[in-house]
């Protein structure tokens, strides 16, 4: 047996694991396989760091959320939130699964012509439409929702020379008892800027308003703050059929719903404290079904989930880099997978575990990724047993932002597989090479290797 490795004695503060009022905290337990496919045998054919995508878990939520709402609310609507991960073997589950697509750019309204979505199932929302993506969505009679003044005059504009008549609806923002609101987006609705783009668009006589659409944040706790989204908006809607005599035919209450996430700072998991799709869409159903529309003019509820279908659905596996201890005696681990990659780390808490047995010792450590930069925190405290070199990592419920939030800094981005309901894995995305990297650069003559080494 060769000599250990010495390491100098430090004092460690001993955790019990309190209580809190859902009982004693978890203890580590480790996690071998995702779907009975070994963790070590998947990095060792697609690298490490990888993510794994669970079709299986996908298309279960899916299913889930909308038997939520169906079972409350006669006509329901899913539309896919193509920002939350806009993979196309992503977002063709949700196709399958029958729901439309909402986009917030004219790259994602491309990405969904290219999956197949039909024009009129497009839900084309954002601040930042160009005027070719607003062409591009009229010719495919999509539904554009209005965000601000300066839009709404360009598809007048538009109108002038088209023949087309747009289908349009306006984002309305509102308070709704969480602060601060998210009025960056849309009409506002207490101060009447949502009537007064209403009538705008109505007068004109060049639009088509069919339907009223807010999103009043995101991760969002508050079920009665959506309770209050469905009341005020259904009171505009209302108010358009009775003042303007132009019904409206949908109402989009956006998505925002909270996966089981930790958000950090939190003091109990999110596992225990975050409300249920049920609960949302109690209260959002609620609201409409007693707002006072006739059974033959109820308005079609529209979802833009995203996070909660698909954030439990993502894993990220990872190796360990090196040990280290740091100025103040703590246990610093570095893994092969930083902030550049799992993006959502800045905000969650993620649940992390061991890929192997491990030895009943644990302690209280830092988890770092392997960038240049003091910022590269995966967890600032996680108790975790003693990790080697080679040891791998499974970060759990990464599936939403990380795949279009992360970025190419320092290391590349990894590939990403998905495990289907057969259990066979299917490879995604390929991890970036620096040939593709360096694919769109172009480099002046005079600045060629050939010529800058002379």
């Amino acid at each position: 047996m060769g000599k250990l490795k010495y390491e100098r004695p430090f004092i460690r503060k001993l955790n019990a694991n309190p209580m809190n009022k859902f009982g004693a905290a978890p203890e580590s337990q480790y996690v071998s396989s995702i779907e009975e496919h070994p963790v070590k045998e998947l990095l060792a054919q697609y690298g490490s760091p990888l993510f794994v995508l669970s079709e299986k878990q996908i298309r279960k939520n899916v299913r889930a959320a909308l038997r939520s709402f169906k079972t409350r609310y006669p006509a329901v609507q899913f539309a896919w939130s193509y920002k939350t991960n806009y993979l196309n073997a992503v977002c063709n589950i949700f196709h399958q699964e029958g729901s439309w697509a909402e986009v917030v750019s004219g790259f994602e309204y491309r990405k969904a012509l290219g999956n197949g979505v039909p024009g009129n199932k497009i839900i084309f929302n954002g601040p930042a439409k160009q005027i070719e993506d607003l062409l591009l969505a009229i010719e495919n009679d999509s539904l554009l929702h209005i965000d601000h003044l300066d839009e709404l005059y360009t598809l007048l504009s538009i109108c002038e020379t088209i023949s087309k008549k747009p289908r349009v609806a306006i984002r309305v923002n509102m308070d709704t008892g969480i602060y601060p609101s998210w009025d960056r987006f849309g009409f506002n609705y207490e101060n009447e800027e949502a009537w007064s783009a209403i009538t705008k668009i109505i007068s004109s006589g060049k639009l088509n308003l069919v339907g009223l659409h807010c999103h009043i944040g995101t991760f969002m706790l508050s079920v009665n703050a959506y309770s209050i989204a469905a009341r005020k908006m259904c009171t505009l809607a209302l108010r358009c059929k009775s003042q303007l005599n132009n019904p409206i035919e949908y109402l989009d209450l956006g998505g925002g719903l909270p996966s089981t996430n930790t958000l950090k700072g939190a003091y109990l998991p999110g596992v225990d404290t975050v409300p249920s799709v049920d609960d949302f869409a109690e209260a959002i159903t609620t609201a409409i079904l007693e707002a006072g529309f006739s059974q033959d003019e109820l308005p079609l509820l529209i979802m833009e989930c995203g996070r909660v279908l698909i954030d439990d659905a993502g894993y990220l596996l990872g190796s360990v880099i090196a040990n280290k201890r740091l100025g103040d005696g703590r246990r610093a681990t570095i893994v092969d997978f930083g902030v550049n990659t799992l993006f959502t780390s800045f905000w969650y808490n993620h649940q992390i575990t061991p890929a192997q047995e491990f030895s009943q010792h644990s302690e209280n450590m830092v988890l770092y990724g392997p960038l240049c930069m003091n910022i590269d925190v995966i967890r600032e405290s996680i108790n975790l047993p003693m990790l080697n070199p080679g040891d791998n990592l499974v970060v759990h419920k990464v599936g939403a932002y990380n795949m279009t939030q992360w970025m190419q800094f320092i290391t590349s981005r990894p590939g990403i597989v998905l495990i289907d309901e057969n259990s066979r894995v299917h490879q995604v995305r390929k991890p970036e090479t620096l040939e593709y990297m360096e694919a769109p650069e172009l480099v002046p003559e005079h600045l060629t290797p050939d010529k800058t080494n002379k």
